[in-house]
């Protein structure tokens, strides 16, 4: 971590009535730095967005961008900052090149100088070939790069990105993901994204996981794999329910989590022989079949959905596929 941070949040506290929405969240993000939130919704990543943009003022805590404080000189810290919300609003009316002009010109950036660097931002995002073209007839991975356009426009130090590529096609996201990358390490922007992809998680240097308005975990993506305490056995096999019922009762086994048309079992390191030999013979006993039964490595899903329920409780409904693949 670099000694002067980018992005400093000491101890940040945000209270809506009765919801504590974040409970004293630290961070520290260095230059060219990109990291990834994740966590279920409601778990306070947005309202953690909109306290290091000044957005929204905390209850308790500091946040400052390149050393300026947010609530003692918010213009100056602001200045340093792209924010990309999850309702980023264009004038669907005007083109791509007047919503550009637009937002440039909210930024400051003078008469003389929007164009070129409009331009700039719009060939660096692909949007160069269609700056004619009304907002409202662009595609939603088009919108969502005029957003990071925008976003851009006025020469940020820090890009705060909030699910910018929720709800695009797969290659979208991919070309968006590039942009990123290109960002942090060509220029040495420092980003901090929320997304509900793993996929996209971890490309980050950094992962932290939210969840209750605290991060209850974070680190280098394969480091997290890493340090994971459990060894992952995959099981595909029909009916599924009657696997997960009948899995989470043997012993040695720590958890299970429903992941699609598979589960994962987390298997204590030493019993994985024993617990692969007791799931073949519940198949036996049961009459269920199994199409597939192998060890793999941790995913960044299994190291969160572990730390989010640590142990399977008696009873319990195997996880709907999507909330595994996108804690």
């Amino acid at each position: 971590m670099a000694r002067d941070p980018v992005v400093l949040a000491q101890d940040l506290h945000k209270r809506f009535g009765p919801i504590h929405a974040v409970r004293g969240v630290s961070l520290q993000l260095g230059a060219g730095e990109i990291y990834a939130l994740v966590g279920p919704d409601g778990a306070g990543k947005t309202t953690l967005m909109r306290l290091l943009c000044g957005v929204l003022r905390p209850d308790q805590g500091v946040v400052r961008i390149l050393g300026r404080d947010m609530a003692r000189e918010p213009d100056r810290a602001r200045a340093y900052i792209g924010y990309l919300s999850q309702r980023f609003s264009l004038y669907e009316e005007l083109t791509v090149l007047e919503n550009l002009r637009f937002f440039a010109e909210v930024r400051g950036i003078p008469r003389q100088a929007w164009f070129d660097r409009s331009m700039e931002v719009l060939r660096f995002v692909g949007l160069a070939p269609f700056i004619h073209r009304r907002a409202g007839r662009l595609s939603g991975g088009m919108k969502q790069k005029l957003g990071l356009a925008v976003a851009l426009v006025h020469r940020p130090r820090v890009l705060l990105l909030d699910e910018p590529t929720n709800g695009v096609d797969p290659v979208t996201r991919q070309d968006f993901w590039q942009l990123l990358l290109q960002l942090a390490n060509e220029e040495g922007i420092t980003v901090l994204i929320t997304t509900p992809y793993m996929d996209e998680a971890v490309r980050a240097h950094r992962v932290g996981f939210m969840q209750e308005g605290r991060i209850l975990l974070e680190g280098a993506p394969e480091a997290l794999k890493q340090a994971f305490p459990y060894r992952v056995l995959e099981l595909r096999g029909e009916p599924l329910r009657a696997w997960y019922e009948h899995a989470r009762h043997l012993p040695h086994v720590q958890g299970v989590q429903r992941f699609g048309d598979r589960l994962h079992l987390w298997v204590d390191p030493v019993r994985v022989g024993s617990v692969q030999r007791g799931l073949r013979r519940l198949g036996r006993r049961h009459g269920l079949t199994l199409a597939r039964l192998r060890e793999i490595q941790p995913q960044l899903e299994d190291v969160f959905l572990a730390r989010l329920q640590p142990l399977v409780e008696p009873g319990a409904a195997p996880a709907p596929a999507n909330e595994a693949a996108s804690p």
